[in-house]
């Protein structure tokens, strides 16, 4: 059994005067869904083998949010590719994972992560994939199952979703707003 839990980076901020996408830092709205995420993952009591993550600057400030309320490090190993990814390039890094990692944790952006669910996931109505297709917001997590025991293994339409936790779902201060 393989586990495959899909994190999106905190809001980030569109004020901020950068040269490049890549580095946009997070909002303070942003910062907060990161630290919320962060000790929704410590009261689950989640922990993960592997961590692959994009560098963008919002990505590492997301780790850096959620470590605080994980207390605990997360120790990503940054990966270039998974900068603005596809489904398919992601699917990629997931299907290289050493298979001694049975829990592997991508912390990335959209549409790549949304697009990978839902390749991953069957399309059964009355699921939480209904809700992945409806919205992936900032700073939400998605994590999946596959009855495999490789990495390489991973199908398309072969997982079960198993938790979608958006961070309004936590506070509904971090939901939806004008801003």
């Amino acid at each position: 059994m393989k586990t495959l839990t899909l994190l999106r980076h905190a809001k980030s901020g569109w004020d901020d005067a950068v040269a490049r996408d890549f580095d946009r830092p997070l909002n303070p709205k942003g910062r907060r869904a990161a630290q919320t995420m962060g000790r929704e993952l410590r009261r689950l009591g989640l922990s993960f083998d592997h961590v692959v993550a994009s560098p963008a600057v919002r990505v590492e400030q997301t780790i850096d949010g959620i470590e605080s309320g994980y207390a605990r490090a997360l120790s990503p190993a940054y990966d270039r590719r998974v900068y603005l990814a596809s489904a398919g390039s992601l699917l990629d890094v997931v299907r290289e994972t050493n298979d001694e990692c049975a829990h592997l944790l991508l912390i990335g952006h959209n549409p790549g992560l949304e697009d990978l669910v839902l390749l991953l996931a069957p399309d059964e109505p009355g699921t939480l994939r209904d809700d992945v297709e409806e919205k992936y917001p900032t700073a939400t997590l998605a994590e999946m199952t596959f009855a495999v025991d490789r990495w390489a293994e991973v199908k398309e339409r072969a997982g079960t979703l198993t938790r979608f936790i958006r961070p309004r779902d936590l506070d509904p201060e971090l939901g939806p707003s004008d801003d």
